[in-house]
């Protein structure tokens, strides 16, 4: 019996690229031959067990075909077609309607992820799931089969590399407050939300402070574009768009980070929180989708995105020592059920389940 990944897309730095490939080697070191086949491999990564879906090999009714599902592909249509019991790790898909003021092309892969989704919903045997957030959706879309619910394999290891030092150098020790928030430039992510807040904070609490974006806009420019005329007629000093950056530069904005500000409206896990825990930076989260299982219990939930409130949060978190500590210490609690040890038994624990049926 083998075990195979099949996927759209195998990227560089990707959450969902980067827990297929543990995935990958922990189903080696269960002993069964394995390898991911993606439409599309990132020309950067060089992993011996990373092929083009052209190179998948023919497969037996005992094998085992995982598929990572995130977003539009004809997958959802092949899958059925393929030799083996069908096993999916879902990781959630963006709704179109988040897209279609900004990218026609985005609305529609999303809208094709959504309908390969229902199309899939009685061919697939078993379902892991990054959170209960998305095994609850799959049930709304009339999925029958077991699920199992395990998070993000997530290599800690990486985030005690170097970080670049010319940007801790820049951004930290000059007085100023750095407002943090990692992750694409997306609709979905709704970092209008974080500028709101921050421009009260800014002009009413404390103007020494600067908000940092980080992550690249690729795909999505018109709705960058939009996000910088918006602080530009708020008329706001030091926002700042990284862009596409380095890993070593988005360690750096960890570390220089104050608070980890997360205005998103759709998250199937969030990996940046668990992330900002790692860095012990206090977060500040809107409660939607999956935000609430992912932090549990821990960070500072919040239920309103008025600009005001959560300007005054983030002040309360900056003057007050004592419920900093005691929100960065919630974290680190929290922090300790995604270790890499426990979500790698706990994937070990949901294929058994699955290979003994």
């Amino acid at each position: 019996m083998k075990i195979i990944q099949i996927m759209p897309t195998v990227s560089f730095g990707d959450a969902v690229s980067n827990d297929a490939r543990a995935i990958s080697r922990v189903i080696a070191e269960m002993g069964y031959k394995t390898a991911i086949y993606a439409e599309n491999v990132d020309p950067r990564i060089k992993d011996s067990g990373v092929h083009k879906i052209t190179k998948l090999p023919s497969t037996d009714r005992d094998d085992i075909i995982i598929f990572n599902h995130s977003t539009g592909t004809k997958l959802c249509y092949e899958l059925p077609q393929m030799k083996g019991r069908k096993m999916m790790i879902y990781h959630n898909i963006t709704p179109p309607e988040f897209f279609e003021p900004y990218s026609a092309v985005a609305s529609r892969l999303t809208r094709y992820g959504y309908e390969g989704t229902k199309f899939l919903s009685d061919k697939i045997n078993y379902v892991m799931a990054d959170s209960a957030y998305n095994a609850e959706e799959l049930r709304r879309m009339g999925y029958g089969c077991e699920m199992f619910v395990r998070p993000i394999l997530i290599p800690f290891e990486d985030y005690a590399k170097e970080p670049d030092a010319e940007i801790i150098e820049k951004y930290s020790g000059d007085g100023y407050v750095n407002i943090v928030f990692v992750g694409r430039i997306a609709p979905n992510k709704k970092q209008e939300d974080i500028i709101s807040a921050f421009a009260y904070y800014k002009k009413h609490v404390n103007p020494k402070s600067r908000l940092i974006l980080v992550g690249s806009d690729g795909g999505m420019e018109r709705y960058s574009t939009c996000l910088k005329r918006y602080a530009d007629a708020l008329m706001l000093e030091d926002v700042i768009f990284t862009g596409q950056i380095s890993f070593a530069s988005i360690l750096a904005y960890y570390r220089v980070a104050d608070v980890f500000l997360c205005m998103s409206e759709h998250e199937g896990f969030c990996v940046p929180l668990v992330e900002a825990m790692y860095f012990r930076k206090p977060i500040i989260a809107y409660d939607s989708s999956a935000i609430a299982g992912t932090l549990g219990g821990s960070g500072i939930l919040i239920k309103e995105k008025d600009p005001v409130f959560v300007a005054l949060v983030i002040d309360r978190l900056m003057k007050d020592e004592v419920l900093r500590q005691y929100v960065t210490d919630k974290q680190s609690q929290r922090l300790a059920d995604f270790g890499y040890d426990r979500i790698r038994q706990r994937f070990i624990e949901g294929l058994n389940n699955f290979i003994q049926k």
